[in-house]
Order: C-alpha cells, then sequence, then structure tokens
C-alpha cells in the first residue's frame, strides 16, 4: 500500500505561528506596509507560501475556511490545510470565518462574504488573496496611515477600487483583506479608502 507523505508545516510551530500571527496584525494595523513572511512552507500547488503561513497561523478547527475553485479543485491543498489546523473546509463562501484565494482576478463578490452584524461586526469574514508581487498604482487612506500612502498588488480584479469602496461605505460592517505573495503580506482592512494612485 503506497503512502502519500504530507506537506510539512512549520519547522518551529510556536515561533513560526507567532512571528507569521504579528504580521498578520501588523499589516491589518498599518494597511498597504508589506511585513515579511519566513515561515519556510513549500505547500502543495497552486496554494503559496506565505497565504499557508497565514492559514496556519490565523485558523483551527473552530474556524471555517472556503477555499476558491482554484484550490478547492486541489484536494492536496485541503487534506494539508486540515491536517496542518483542523479547519473545517466549507462549501459555502457566506459561512467561512476566512477565504483563501488563490484567483484574485476571478474572485466573489465581497458581498458573497460574511459581513458580520451591528452587534458583532468581528463575526464577518478575512479574505486571504495570493498575490504575485507588490506594485504601485494605488493610493491608501484611513486609520493606521500618516495621510496617503502608495500600494499596489498583482493580480487584483479589474473593479477592485469600486470593491473596496463599497466595502468601506458599509462600515462597520464588511470583510478584511489580507494580501499574501512575494515573501510577505499586506492587509487592507474594511477602513480603508482605496483611490486611483
Amino acid at each position: 500500500m503506497s503512502q502519500i507523505l504530507m506537506a510539512a508545516g512549520f519547522a518551529d510551530p510556536v515561533f513560526d505561528q507567532q512571528a507569521t500571527f504579528r504580521a498578520a496584525m501588523w499589516a491589518l494595523s498599518r494597511p498597504g506596509r508589506v511585513e515579511p513572511i519566513r515561515a519556510g512552507l513549500a505547500p502543495p500547488a497552486p496554494l503559496n507560501a506565505e497565504a499557508a503561513a497565514l492559514v496556519l497561523a490565523l485558523c483551527d478547527y473552530e474556524t471555517p475556511l472556503w477555499l476558491d475553485p482554484a484550490l478547492a479543485g486541489a484536494p492536496a491543498v485541503a487534506d494539508f490545510l486540515r491536517f496542518h489546523t483542523g479547519a473545517p473546509i466549507v462549501a459555502e463562501a457566506r459561512e467561512a470565518r476566512f477565504a483563501l484565494i488563490a484567483e484574485p482576478v476571478d474572485m466573489l463578490d465581497f458581498y458573497d462574504f460574511a459581513q458580520g452584524s451591528p452587534e458583532f461586526p468581528d463575526a464577518s469574514a478575512t479574505l486571504i488573496l495570493q498575490v504575485d508581487a507588490f506594485t504601485a498604482g494605488l493610493v491608501l487612506e484611513g486609520p493606521g496611515i500618516n495621510g496617503r500612502t502608495a500600494f499596489g498588488a498583482a493580480p487584483l480584479p479589474a473593479d477592485f477600487i469600486e470593491r473596496m469602496a463599497a466595502n468601506r461605505a458599509g462600515f462597520p460592517l464588511g470583510v478584511d483583506l489580507l494580501l499574501a505573495g512575494a515573501g510577505g503580506v499586506a492587509g487592507l482592512p474594511r477602513s480603508v479608502t482605496v483611490k486611483e494612485g
């Protein structure tokens, strides 16, 4: 009987999990600033190492996780995430506390994910978008930013600015974004304003 080898998780589970968690929290508190992630993971494709590290640091058996079609179509990804986190993989985007998106250009509308409620705005989803690069072309304003800051990432949906404007308009409801790739993570909380650069 052949045995399938599971890709390894964090080499130092306590240190790597804490470091990745801190990077995610700093990224959300300082929008647009890319925080380094050095977890040394080699997850199954098409999951990238930075997004995998975020899921391993942020999810456990109590955090429903949704995978976009590109990731859901690769059974090894779900096996890897279940094995290392215990997180239940859900079929409906609205049921997820975290959503993992490998193809942001084709992602669902933000409103398809949990928005929270006036009583519990934190009962919303955090979207982890895999990106190939951090670039420029956008300007961010809002809490955690001194005036304004330049930012960009690729790939993103063509209507990204409009999506973020609608997300901001619903504050305190809405989703928060973590963009993962190129060795780091950047946060775009629901409180941020995104404009053309």
